[in-house]
């Protein structure tokens, strides 16, 4: 069975519910869990013309990022603590989820990917994609969608 599981979670509600589906999967096999968050990259600060901008503008920016990012991590941390299972946090930052997604399982040992899906269909599943859907087609790992 799988021993290592990397949970993405993005702070939704149905993200949430993924994780406790995780954490009771993990406690039920004896599996690890690390939680994970692609944090998006910090917004560089427009000095163009007519434009203000404050010298601490982007440590202000990033401080929040990193705020929120921890926030997220503790309401699934919590949910799996709940759970009865135990977890530890990975945090990667950049502007494709999927990619981090998959070298955090990558460079964690991760032997599953448990993600949660959004159900998009139709049209917007086509233009819009999911990262659950590019994880499933990039990923050499398993990948186990819930939804």
């Amino acid at each position: 069975m799988f021993k290592h599981i990397l949970v993405p979670t993005d702070g939704s509600e149905l993200s949430l519910g993924n994780v406790a589906r995780a954490a009771a999967y993990a406690k039920e096999t004896g599996a690890r869990i690390t939680l994970f968050y692609a944090q998006p990259e910090a917004p560089s600060a427009y000095a163009g013309l007519g434009a203000m901008s404050s010298p601490h503008l982007n440590e202000e920016i990033q401080t929040r990022l990193d705020e929120a990012a921890q926030e997220i991590l503790d309401a699934a941390d919590a949910v799996v603590r709940e759970a009865g299972a135990s977890c530890q946090r990975v945090v990667l930052v950049g502007s494709r989820p999927f990619e981090l997604i998959i070298a955090a399982a990558d460079s964690h040992g991760c032997d599953l990917i448990f993600m949660a899906s959004h159900g998009r269909s139709g049209v917007s599943a086509l233009l819009l994609g999911s990262e659950t859907q590019k994880v499933l087609a990039h990923s050499r790992i398993p990948v186990l969608v819930y939804r």
